[in-house]
């Protein structure tokens, strides 16, 4: 839930300010509040520095925790030490590429010693230089005779001239030696221990992690205090302090710590209209996985109603739907139960994030039961598993319904397979209702009522979702009743208004005589009724309330994508099935478990992504005002058991 604030101001002697500080960074349920500064600090240097630290340690393998006692300064220096050693190696590995890339370019040259070639040049008063050129080239011109022929490598010709002074060839490339090949493979041996020797000692400090976030942690209490200290004000010349902060409305009564023994001042103070109000919200168990999920998007404003509980249960339906596998939900329990034996103690984040798995595992598992879909696999109406199938029910209660009756569909499906004429109960309708495509034969029937059924259900899911966006903030906006009722009466006509058959109907929910009645005159009526109480609540402005007409029937039909994603999983599946089928037991065991693969991964993102924004675009639409920034008060960090 969102937790309300309240502003206090805190006076007291100006020589308590670093008690009161440190007392309320213990107390951790205060957000000061600092007209001086606006935007956010930048992260000092040595914050950054030992981020970048705990960054390359956690690059290098563990041998054994660092089990010395803490201190500080100790921390400091290690952080330095990392950092120097992380620059010494860039140094030394550039170093030995250019050595590299040297020896390659010197090396065709031939073993010589630079002593002697300078002796020569002194003592002979002569140039030696070298020079390259392309073998392609070479052979297309005539070469001076002072160059000397030494060698080819790689494409090029290299050659050699001695003469009293320094010479150019037109086309010839000059080779300027400084060390030769030996020398630089002494020098690269040399670097290659050093660099050794540098990585060792890196690897040594990788058991400080640990060690360094707790020094990590006391640098970001210490800065965390400084900036809250930035919006005191000093007035009565300097002799008293004070400061301004937000408190829940739920930790008023922790306040007193503040007060004990000393002369401070709290008072609750106004909120004016220019104050930016931050946003506290305080969940536990599922709904604190929701308020997880909802600050991905954005932050709840301070007016608004906390939306987690609705936002974590629906994308947990709305995941299930979209995947719409049983086999695809006990491969993700695989996965859960995998976290939990990685992990037996998890909590935190880590702990949320496995219990989301395990619940969207589970929805996903109990959908594809109901819906009586597994690998997607077709199983046979007779199947067990098929009579615990909820679209299997409800097939045959419509199945039922317009034998009954010998209606309009029923007369279509005995055009189109006259072998249903003879059927006597709902499952021998379903089951003579086979047609041949491919060789295969296929339960057209019930496949079709299938698909109506998921079909509709993701209209009436949208309806329903969007019907309680609009109720919960009625009180903002009065038109949501009547676009409410709208939207019930909408559900109930469209059928009609389509010759359509309704679960609601073949389930005796409601009598279609009683939606013939009242379906289109609760359409008509919400529609009149939230374009009145718009003009009663907003006025003038109410005028174009007619236009949320066409944006509510555009959201509905948003949520045909729960339907459109997994019958296009569904097929997918099938496709993979067929297809290994058909190329052998070896190459068909892999073709379906590469497509099934595909599939689970085209599933997750459609159901992460798709499951996500019908909740943060649809629902948010009438039912949200965003824009907050989450409460941050100053409090002390620690370090949990075990990090």
């Amino acid at each position: 839930m969102i937790i309300d604030l309240y502003k206090f101001l805190f006076v007291g002697a100006r020589e308590e300010v670093n008690l009161f500080f440190n007392r309320a960074q213990e107390l951790g349920i205060i957000q000061f509040i600092s007209h001086a500064v606006k935007k956010a600090a930048p992260l000092p240097p040595n914050l950054a520095g030992i981020l970048e630290a705990i960054k390359l340690l956690r690059k290098q393998p563990l041998k054994k925790e660092f089990e010395g006692a803490y201190v500080r300064d100790e921390g400091e220096r290690a952080i330095d030490r990392i950092l120097e050693l992380k620059k010494e190696i860039e140094r030394v590995e550039e170093e030995s590429l250019f050595l590299e890339s040297e020896i390659e370019r010197v090396e065709p040259l031939g073993d010589f010693s630079m002593e002697d070639l300078a002796c020569l040049e002194k003592e002979g008063k002569r140039e030696v230089q070298f020079f390259l050129i392309k073998s392609e080239k070479r052979e297309k011109m005539r070469l001076s005779e002072e160059l000397i022929y030494l060698t080819a490598d790689s494409g090029l010709d290299y050659f050699i001239t001695i003469n009293q002074k320094r010479r150019a060839f037109p086309a010839m490339i000059e080779v300027h030696v400084e060390k030769t090949a030996p020398e630089l493979r002494e020098r690269l041996e040399f670097v290659k221990e050093i660099h050794h020797e540098l990585v060792s000692e890196l690897k040594g400090f990788a058991g400080h992690i640990s060690y360094l976030r707790r020094y990590l942690i006391d640098e970001l209490n210490d800065h965390h205090l400084h900036l809250a200290k930035k919006g005191v004000d000093f007035p009565l010349d300097h002799s008293l302090f004070s400061i301004e902060g937000w408190v829940p409305s739920n930790k008023l009564s922790e306040l007193e710590v503040l007060l004990k023994d000393r002369p401070l001042f709290v008072e609750k103070v106004a909120i004016e209209k220019s104050d930016s109000l931050p946003t506290y919200m305080e969940n536990r168990g599922m709904n604190r996985i929701g308020e997880d999920i909802v600050t991905l998007y954005d932050i709840p404003s301070s007016e608004d109603q906390d939306p987690s509980f609705w936002i974590f249960w629906s994308f947990a339906l709305f995941f299930a739907i979209i995947v719409s596998d049983a086999g695809y939900g006990l491969l993700y329990l695989a996965l859960a139960a995998y976290m939990k034996y990685r992990s037996p103690r998890m909590a935190g984040k880590r702990r949320r994030l496995y219990r989301l798995v395990l619940v969207l595992a589970t929805a996903c598992t109990l959908w594809g039961v109901a819906t009586g879909s597994f690998f997607g696999i077709e199983l046979h109406p007779r199947n067990p598993l098929s009579k615990i199938s909820i679209t299997q029910y409800l097939a045959e209660k419509k199945a039922a319904y317009h034998l009954l009756r010998r209606d309009a569909v029923y007369k279509e499906w005995v055009q189109k397979i006259p072998a249903v004429e003879a059927a006597k109960t709902p499952q021998e309708f379903l089951e003579k209702g086979i047609v041949v495509i491919e060789g295969k034969e296929k339960y057209l029937i019930l496949d079709t009522f299938k698909d109506n059924f998921l079909l509709e259900f993701s209209l009436f899911i949208g309806v329903l979702h969007l019907g309680l966006s609009l109720l919960r903030y009625l009180k903002r906006n009065l038109s949501h009743l009547g676009w409410f009722f709208a939207l019930i009466g909408g559900y109930l006509y469209v059928p009609l208004y389509l010759k359509a058959t309704s679960f609601i109907h073949f389930l005796g929910i409601v009598q279609k005589e009683t939606i013939e009645l009242f379906g289109l005159q609760l359409f008509l009526g919400g529609v009149g009724l939230a374009v009145v109480l718009a003009l009663i609540q907003k006025r003038f402005r109410g005028s174009t309330e007619i236009l949320t007409l066409v944006q509510l029937f555009a959201d509905v039909l948003s949520y045909l994508r729960l339907y459109a994603l997994g019958l296009a999983g569904a097929m997918m599946a099938k496709t993979a099935n067929d297809l290994g089928a058909k190329v052998g037991l070896f190459f068909g065991f892999i073709v379906i478990l590469a497509g099934h693969a595909i599939n689970i991964a085209l599933g997750i993102m459609s159901g992460v992504i798709h499951g996500l924004r019908l909740n943060f675009i649809e629902w948010y639409h009438y039912s949200y005002t965003g824009g907050g920034k989450l409460f941050n008060p100053l409090k002390k960090l620690t370090m949990k058991e075990g990090e």
